[in-house]
Formats: C-alpha cells, sequence, structure tokens
C-alpha cells in the first residue's frame, strides 16, 4: 500500500489521534489508525468519540478529494457501531453525491481481521478556504450559510 500521504490542512485533533492518510482520489479515501492506550474506553477498546472522528475525517477527506483547495465542515452525521474495534484500523470514505454547497458521503471502519466495526453516512457544507494573517496554512472562517 502507499506510503502516508498530507491531509493538505493542519488539523491538531487529527494530528493528536496519529490518522495516516493513504488515499484521496476519485471521490474515496483511505485513513489508517492505531489507537493508543489513552483512546480507549473502560471495556479497553477504541472509544466511540475517537472512532466518530476517524469517520468524520474519512468522509471529509473522500469530499474534498475532487476539490482538495475547498473545506469542508459537517453538517450532520449518522454512526452505528457494530462491534468493538480494536488495533489497527482502516477506514475507507466516500463520496455519494456533491452539489455546489453539499457533499453527501459514506464511510466504515474495519478492524485487522476485515470486520466492520462500525459504519457512517454525513452531510458536508462545501466552503473556501480563507488566508489567515501570518500564516501559511488557510483555515475555515465562519462563513454565512444563507
Amino acid at each position: 500500500m502507499t506510503d502516508a500521504m498530507s491531509f493538505g490542512v493542519h488539523i491538531p485533533f487529527v494530528e493528536h489521534l496519529g490518522f495516516t492518510l493513504h488515499r484521496m482520489e476519485a471521490g474515496e479515501s483511505e485513513l489508517r489508525y492505531a489507537a493508543r492506550p489513552e483512546h480507549h474506553n473502560s471495556f479497553d477498546v477504541t472509544h466511540g468519540g475517537a472512532l466518530m472522528t476517524l469517520l468524520d475525517v474519512a468522509m471529509a477527506t473522500a469530499a474534498r478529494s475532487h476539490a482538495p483547495e475547498m473545506g469542508v465542515v459537517t453538517v450532520e452525521m449518522k454512526t452505528s457501531f457494530m462491534q468493538p474495534a480494536q488495533g489497527p484500523l482502516v477506514a475507507r470514505g466516500r463520496l455519494l453525491h456533491r452539489t455546489a454547497t453539499l457533499a453527501f458521503t459514506e464511510a466504515t471502519v474495519h478492524d485487522a481481521q476485515g470486520r466492520l466495526c462500525c459504519q457512517a453516512t454525513g452531510t458536508f457544507k462545501v466552503v473556501r478556504r480563507l488566508p489567515v494573517d501570518g500564516r501559511q496554512v488557510h483555515v475555515l472562517k465562519a462563513v454565512p450559510t444563507d
């Protein structure tokens, strides 16, 4: 498989969790994640919040794959957990449909044995990235929604 690639933007929380991007093209994405002990819940498996973040980023990356210079912000997300997620995980996102302002997506997370651990669907608003004074990386600023 390919080496890790750049998300194209600085995402501190994603960097903290240690997600790596391995595919972002043609409406699809693939991320990998090995949860550290501090990312576990009281059952010693990957916390649902970390998994939801992984799904969210997989969907957002798939949504951005056709126009990586654009940003996307989550409007809504529905997640289903099927079984505990342990060990190295692979998330795959897919862009289902995109309009000028919205992207409709889905994503799954599988464990090292290929078992489906969780899945999500999500809707994202497509927004322009605006420059910020003194920074190389463009961050999202509040934009009108109407």
